[in-house]
Parts: C-alpha cells; sequence; structure tokens
C-alpha cells in the first residue's frame, strides 16, 4: 500500500485482536494513535519513524484490570507504571465502595488507610493536596490534566457518598438512616456519575474491613449500614442505565450472599449488571468453588447479568508481624489491629486472657472463613533471629518444646515487630481448579487490588500469568482455553462487559498494545520484588518484574516502556484518557479489521 504513512509499524508479530477470533501473523500500523492497518502482508514504512520487528512475539491489546485502588496513587503518580509495565492499559479506579470524589482528605484517610493498608498520613496529605474537585466531571478534568499513563475508568463509591453526605460518624452507625433530602443527594450525586459515564457504583456488604483513624475506628465501611430502601433506590439507577453494582458480600450471612445473587434478575425489570466478590478457591472452605460457577450460569439463565469477579493465579499474600488484613475476620485478631499505638498492641499482645481468645478463634472451625487459621502453612521469610528463617510458626513452636503455634507467633511478633515477615497462600493453590474457573463464563479476570496492601502482595502481572498457565497447558497437549480466547477474557470480554473503548486491536481501536516474547512466560513471572513508593515517603511496596517478557507496551500509539524501561513521554506527557462508559468505539467490527495487503 502506497501513499499511505504511519508513525509506527509493527511487523510479523503474531497479532492477537481482544476478540477470542484467530490470530495471525500480521504488520500492524499505528497513525494518529490508532490501528490504522492490520495487514497480512507487509507495510510500506516510508516516512515512518518508528518500525518494529515483533517476528516470534507476540502483539496483544492491552489488558484491563477491572479492580485497583489506585484512587489515591493516581494524584501524586499518574504514571500507574507498575501496571503498564505488565501490558495493563486501562484500570479502573473506585472499588469496594471506596472512591475520592466527595470525601475530604480526613474522611478518605479514614476509609483508605486500614482497609486498603495505605498509610492513613498519605492518603490524607495527597487529598488535601491534590483535590480541586467537588463533581464527576471536575475529576474526570482533574484526572486528564495529569500525565497519565495507562486509561482510567471509575466507578463511584457508595461509602463516599454516604460518608459525605452523612458525615463519617452518622454514616457509620447502626440504625442511622438517611434522611430524604440525604437520600436524595445520593441518588443525584449517582446520576452526575453515570451521566459523567462513571461504569457504575461500588458497594460493601463485608464486614471485616474496617476504618482506620480516631473517632471511628474499627467501624465497617459506611455502605455496610445501608438499609434495604437506601440501596434499593441506588440500584434501580443502575439498572435503568444498564450500568454495573460491584459489591463484596457479606460472607457470614448466607441470605445476604443469595440477595446479592438474585438482585441480578430482571423479573419484570431490566436485570442489574453485577460483579461479585469474588470467585476464589478458599483453603479454608475447599468446596465452596464448586458451586460458584453453577450459580452464575443459574442466574444468568433465568435471566440476570451476573459475574464473578476473579483472581487467576494463587493469592498469596505477605505481612510484617501482625499487620495483615485476614486477622479483621475473627475478634482477638480484629482487637490487636484496632490498637495503633505500638506499646498498646505489645501489651496485648502479652496478656494471656488475651491469647486464650486468639487460641480459641484460630481452633474454631465454624462459620465462613477466608484465612485457613493454620500456622504450620505459614513461612518465615525474613526475621532478626535466622535460626526461624525458611520454617512455620508451627515448626518454630515445635522447636521451641510444644509451645501452641498462636503462641509461637506472637512471640515472635513481639521479640521482632514489623522486621517478622512471613507469607502464606489462602486461596487458589489447586491448578487444575485455576483452569475451571478461567474457563467459566459468569467468571470475570480481574480483582488485582493494584496500589492497595502495598506491603501485603503483588498482583500486577496477574494477566501474565494466566496466559503462561494457557501456554503451558498447550504445550503440555492439556489445554483448557485457547490463547486467544485467554487474551480475549483479559481485554475485550470486560471492555464490552463494562461498555468502554478499550480491549481490542482492530483498525480504528486506540492503539494501546504490548508486545510479549512467549518465551519468557516462565518462572521470573513468580519472583519476589520490592520498589520505594516516592509519593508515600519512599515506602517499600512488593511489586513484579518480568521485564524481558513484555517488550513494549503502547498507550495511544506512544510507546510508555521499552525493553522494561519508561521511555521519555512515561510521567510527562498523557498517553491514556478518562474512558466513559457507553462511548462509542472508532473501531470498525471486526469483520472489517484486516486490510489484505500484498
Amino acid at each position: 500500500m502506497t501513499g499511505v504513512t504511519y508513525d509506527t509499524i509493527i511487523r510479523n508479530g503474531r497479532w492477537f485482536d481482544g476478540t477470542g477470533g484467530p490470530s495471525g501473523i500480521r504488520d500492524i500500523g499505528i497513525r494518529d494513535g490508532r490501528i490504522a492497518s492490520v495487514s497480512t502482508g507487509p507495510l510500506d514504512n516510508s516516512g515512518c519513524d518508528r518500525v518494529i520487528d515483533a517476528a516470534g512475539k507476540w502483539v496483544l491489546p492491552g489488558m484491563v484490570d477491572i479492580h485497583t485502588h489506585y484512587d489515591v496513587e493516581i494524584l501524586a503518580g499518574p504514571s500507574l507504571s507498575e501496571s503498564l509495565r505488565h501490558g495493563v492499559t486501562t484500570i479502573m479506579v473506585g472499588s469496594c465502595s471506596l472512591s475520592t470524589i466527595h470525601v475530604d482528605g480526613t474522611d478518605a484517610g479514614d476509609l483508605f488507610g486500614r482497609v486498603e493498608a495505605i498509610p492513613r498520613e498519605h492518603v490524607i496529605d495527597a487529598i488535601d493536596r491534590h483535590k480541586t474537585w467537588s463533581n464527576c466531571e471536575d475529576y474526570i478534568t482533574a484526572l486528564e490534566d495529569r500525565p497519565l499513563g495507562p486509561n482510567v475508568a471509575a466507578f463511584i463509591g457508595h461509602s463516599d457518598m454516604r460518608a459525605a453526605t452523612m458525615g463519617l460518624d452518622r454514616a457509620t452507625r447502626k440504625g442511622q438512616r438517611p434522611d430524604a433530602h440525604e437520600q436524595t443527594q445520593m441518588e443525584r450525586w449517582l446520576t452526575e456519575a453515570l451521566d459523567a459515564g462513571f461504569v457504575g457504583m461500588s458497594s460493601q456488604q463485608l464486614l471485616f474491613d474496617k476504618l482506620d483513624g480516631d473517632i471511628c475506628r474499627s467501624r465497617t465501611l459506611p455502605s455496610t449500614y445501608a438499609g434495604p430502601r437506601e440501596l434499593r433506590r441506588l440500584k434501580s439507577l443502575l439498572r435503568n442505565r444498564d450500568r454495573v453494582l460491584q459489591s463484596g458480600p457479606d460472607l457470614k450471612n448466607p441470605l445476604n450472599v443469595a440477595s446479592q445473587l438474585a438482585q441480578s434478575l430482571g423479573i419484570g425489570r431490566r436485570p442489574l449488571k453485577t460483579s461479585l466478590l469474588s470467585a476464589a478457591d478458599i483453603k479454608a472452605n475447599p468446596q465452596a468453588i464448586r458451586i460458584i460457577g453453577p450459580l452464575a450460569r443459574l442466574i444468568n439463565r433465568l435471566g440476570g447479568n451476573f459475574r464473578w469477579q476473579h483472581l487467576p493465579v494463587p493469592f498469596e499474600v505477605y505481612a510484617d508481624g501482625i499487620d495483615l488484613v485476614i486477622f479483621e475476620e475473627f475478634g482477638s485478631g480484629a482487637a490487636a489491629l484496632h490498637l495503633s499505638d505500638e506499646m498498646a498492641r505489645n501489651e496485648l499482645l502479652r496478656d494471656e486472657g488475651y491469647r486464650r481468645r486468639f487460641r480459641k478463634d484460630y481452633e474454631s472451625r465454624f462459620g465462613t472463613r477466608v484465612w485457613h487459621r493454620d500456622f504450620f502453612d505459614a513461612e518465615i521469610v525474613a526475621c532478626p533471629d535466622p535460626a526461624v528463617i525458611g520454617k512455620s510458626f508451627g515448626q518454630v513452636g515445635v522447636d521451641r518444646g510444644g509451645v501452641h503455634p498462636v503462641d509461637a507467633f506472637l512471640d515472635l511478633a513481639l521479640e521482632h515487630g514489623k522486621a517478622l515477615r512471613w507469607r502464606t497462600t489462602i486461596s487458589n493453590h489447586r491448578p487444575d481448579l485455576l483452569k475451571k474457573m478461567a474457563a467459566e463464563p459468569g467468571i470475570q479476570m480481574g480483582f488485582s487490588d493494584a496500589g492497595a496492601h502495598l506491603r501485603n502482595m503483588a498482583f500486577y502481572n496477574f494477566g501474565l500469568r494466566l496466559l503462561r498457565h494457557v501456554r503451558d497447558a498447550e504445550l503440555a497437549g492439556t489445554p483448557f482455553l485457547s490463547m486467544e480466547q485467554a487474551v480475549h477474557r483479559l481485554s475485550g470480554e470486560l471492555a464490552d462487559w463494562y461498555r468502554i473503548d478499550a480491549g481490542h486491536l482492530r483498525v480504528g481501536d486506540r492503539a494501546d498494545l504490548f508486545i510479549l516474547d512467549p518465551e519468557r512466560l516462565d518462572e521470573s513471572l513468580d519472583g519476589y520484588h520490592e520498589e520505594v513508593v516516592a509519593q508515600y515517603g519512599d515506602l517499600s511496596r512488593m511489586v513484579n518484574r518480568n521485564d524481558p517478557t513484555v517488550e513494549a507496551v503502547f498507550v495511544g500509539g506512544e510507546p510508555v516502556f521499552v525493553d522494561g524501561e519508561p521511555t521519555d513521554v512515561l510521567g510527562h506527557r498523557r498517553t491514556g484518557r478518562f474512558l466513559r462508559a457507553d462511548a462509542a468505539p472508532a473501531a470498525s467490527t471486526s469483520t472489517k479489521s484486516v486490510s489484505n495487503v500484498g
């Protein structure tokens, strides 16, 4: 093809369009930030300044991360490079009922600090220094005035609206209901968010997410106090606009879980698109995963529009001492985390009465649990005492003459505080069940929590790890998904369900893509790494590093990562944009996306 110029040409890569359709070797031409040509023959590179040889590599649409907590980090660090470097070019903020649209800095600190393990003082500082908005349109403007790295879509948080309307104290008291004016205000704010293109509203009924701060410390999130009328009226706005409710059920209340599933059904009205946390093969309840897929299929067969969110990799968590959210799910653990003063907390951990309560909670096998509560399944990875490194707390107890595992853990936590670092895998530990979940149509890939739990986990590269799982199965002759299906699940499927212009690589689509070396889908994806977060006082957080796997990442046609290094564009010029739900994509249909150019 002559007379056509491109800004970038990617030659001879295996191209995936994000629809699940067949992949193939293609030349891809990029012009003005969009895919201008997908060709079976060579493109004329006259006047093209950037030609990339992708022979032996894959060219994939940028992945979509549907569950992050970047709401705070994005204000002072809008490049969001830890996601970008792994091929994620679209992220969603506003998860778990938490957003920063209406609350002030102090309330945001109380909402995000303990629940998402982002130090409260840094949350307050970020909001107080950077917040210039009071509504959703101004928020979008504020984001797009920053040098965004990836594209951003958003939920508005129910707890954000409730706290700003009622005041955080009233919003977290049992029996307190919004008056008529306050209910109308929340409905007005939700309508404004949907008008602005937010993908929906996030709520939360999970009761072990606790507030930070002093006044409301250890109360659950504001959305957990909402009554049926409040929720019904907000959900009706989502139904009428075909937008999404993201929610987390109260796991200890089977009726709440059933209600969350059933709400997706229309039954004489439009179904409520519902994305529920979460589909996981939990060690503490190994049979639960077997009903998750059938439940989703049943609801959708009856006319619902329901999806579980799922992290398609083992859910491995790390902790410094006793600072880990899993302890919030039982009384003695929550009592320790309630105490922010280290001396007071240590005094509690020494108390024999407290230890008896902890041992009783640890040994209880009644009720729904997320943590398996097995200190023999918890490995010490760092400690000033080298004799315990590599051992479980249970084994340390055995070595110390038969000390109860709880006492071994508490003794070490007292001796070494946050210098005691350990890990355990809570869920998704059985590869065969991970395969089944990855192929389940009622399950969405996501739930990375990127930007939160900075010292506890790192799933920024979860999409690459799924692709490795699929490729390894293909090479072993036991496929459970085609590679095209796997790419679709991580990109186009999500973008289409949330109705945002992302996740595809057809003619006319934005050139949000990455180039992957399939030979480097290897053990490097599992490695442990740390990196500082400059805007959080150089706090060290867990990250992923597998730079040879992703050779280049483009957003809006601009290279933002090449060979594992950020380009000069990243952090200095905006490449991403705010994606409004229902905005008409510019791409042609997939049947017209390939140019047969010889």
